[in-house]
């Protein structure tokens, strides 16, 4: 068993630390604060090679894998997650379209994503259904002819205000007899009629990272639009909530990273009682902690990452890692805000930030406690 990253991996990991620590801190704060984004920083990302790294060659991806991705995940997140989110859920749902779409859909909707050209989103998510997909999604796409009409609401959805197109969940057959077979994948571009997207403000986190509530008015799209075969959407939902939640775990994996070494750097410096804070063992024990569950969490991560890239993909151990990895960035961001005292509830201190951007590790792609519903199932049955 070999825990070392290849040469290729660890020049990866170089790159995208050097990309961020360049282009992420003198913006920040700002957008945090004007919950904002500069899409600047996206396609020097997606010119560089970041941007849908697991997207194969063909459709202008490098053709590398889910533990690569993780990498860079990670290495943006450490230096801030909002950023990091705009820049690398830029394609958020292209994951279905390489799995489940034709040779045709891929040849249209993935190039541009890769090449920084578009950016799209996945409206899954709606004002009353949100774990419960299969069960009380109201979205409907009526098929007329050639086009599908749709009409509903979605809610919290990532770049729902930004994005090219967006990959939408939808009942296509609402009285079939298996909940799990009602429901589609349609490919809807948001300059048509009838769409509308509101931006939501006052996040408590990942400020940059723009999140949409979505109106479809009658929107009309052609029938080519589906992705897969109708009836479809339940498996190619949870395809690709599989491969995000692993994503999510290497968010929160850098985010709780970022608060140990901002904790390192401020307990050094830091004197009370006449000595340095990191001479006290109440701060070392805190340190120690941090660090323990890092390295756990990375683990879980990169082995169900390492799994799905070998063409195996363990349900409950991507649960394991989403659901330990997201309580662990919440636990060592509040143990850095604890460590910096007053001056981490000062906006100026980056662990005030990262305070607020790790709870929606907890919650978003499934929450903490749907994954541990998926880990019993899967060891109880």
């Amino acid at each position: 068993m070999d825990f070392e990253l290849s040469k290729e991996q660890k020049d990866i990991v170089k790159a995208a630390k050097e990309f961020a620590e360049g282009e992420f801190p003198d913006r920040a704060e700002e957008f945090d604060r004007d919950e904002s984004f500069d899409e600047a920083i996206f396609k020097n990302a997606a010119e560089l090679g970041f941007v849908g790294i697991w997207i194969k060659e063909e459709y202008g991806g490098a053709g590398m894998g889910i533990l690569e991705n993780c990498l860079i995940f990670e290495e943006f997140t450490v230096v801030d997650p909002g950023i990091a989110i705009a820049v690398l859920a830029s394609c958020f749902g292209a994951e279905v379209i390489q799995a489940f779409g034709s040779e045709e859909q891929k040849k249209r909707y993935l190039p541009p994503l890769v090449k920084g050209e578009a950016v799209m989103g996945s409206a899954l998510t709606e004002p009353d259904a949100g774990s419960d997909l299969a069960g009380a999604t109201s979205t409907t796409a009526i098929r007329e002819g050639d086009e599908y009409i749709i009409n509903g609401s979605k809610m919290f959805i990532t770049n729902g205000d930004r994005a090219n197109y967006l990959l939408c969940f939808v009942q296509t057959d609402p009285d079939h007899p298996n909940r799990h077979e009602r429901h589609s994948m349609i490919m809807v571009e948001t300059d048509r009629k009838g769409f509308e997207a509101s931006h939501l403000t006052g996040k408590l986190g990942i400020r940059a990272s723009d999140t949409a509530e979505l109106s479809f008015n009658n929107v009309r799209v052609p029938c080519t639009n589906l992705i897969g075969e109708s009836g479809n959407g339940f498996i190619e939902s949870m395809h690709l909530f599989n491969l995000n939640r692993i994503g999510v775990a290497a968010q929160a994996v850098g985010i709780a990273r970022s608060a140990l070494e901002e904790s390192i750097k401020h307990v050094k410096k830091r004197f009370a009682f006449g000595a340095p804070l990191s001479s006290f063992q109440a701060i070392q024990f805190k340190i120690a902690d941090m660090f323990t569950w890092i390295q756990a969490g990375r683990n879980l991560v990169y082995e169900a990452a390492w799994r799905v890239d070998q063409g195996t993909i363990d349900h409950k151990l991507i649960a394991a890692a989403k659901s330990f990895c997201g309580q662990m960035a919440v636990k060592c961001a509040d143990m850095a805000l604890q460590m910096h005292g007053g001056y981490g509830y000062l906006a100026e201190y980056k662990v005030q930030r990262l305070y607020r951007d790790a709870k929606i590790t907890e919650l978003y792609e499934g929450t903490t406690e749907i994954e541990k519903i998926i880990m019993a199932r899967n060891l109880l049955t």
